[in-house]
């Protein structure tokens, strides 16, 4: 359940900022690092060793589930560390008047540009385009 609604197409308002793309990520970070130790506790390996004892078929399915699961949740650890890096070019827009916030747009979209070009899950212009709006 949580893989499919990872998978499904967001649509925020336009409005919300980058707090609320931050909020989101760590929720979804704490999702799917409860998700990873459930995966590392006995009962799921003990699970996993009478597959494997088995040679059942299902242990294809379930080393697919653990790829998608693993690679959504460093998805989300790293897009929370960018967004946290974010942090002290976004909080002026929050908490200045239009003209003190001037000054902090071109360390922002500095600091947006260089995620884009080391980001491995931030690097699309979809996803870059959110950030910016």
């Amino acid at each position: 359940k949580v893989l499919a609604e990872n998978d499904q197409l967001r649509k925020e308002a336009d409005d919300l900022g980058p707090r609320a793309e931050l909020d989101y990520w760590k929720k979804k970070l704490s999702k799917f690092n409860y998700l990873m130790e459930q995966l590392k506790s006995p009962d799921v390996k003990a699970v996993l060793g009478v597959l494997t004892a088995a040679k059942s078929k299902l242990l294809k399915k379930w080393r697919a589930l653990d790829i998608r699961i693993t690679d959504a949740a460093n998805e989300a650890k790293d897009n929370v560390k960018y967004l946290y890096s974010l942090e002290k070019y976004y909080d002026p827009l929050y908490n200045s008047d239009p003209m003190s916030m001037l000054d902090a747009i071109p360390g922002l979209i500095n600091a947006i540009k260089m995620i884009q070009s080391i980001s491995q899950y931030y690097n699309t212009s979809e996803k870059i385009s959110s950030l910016f709006v």
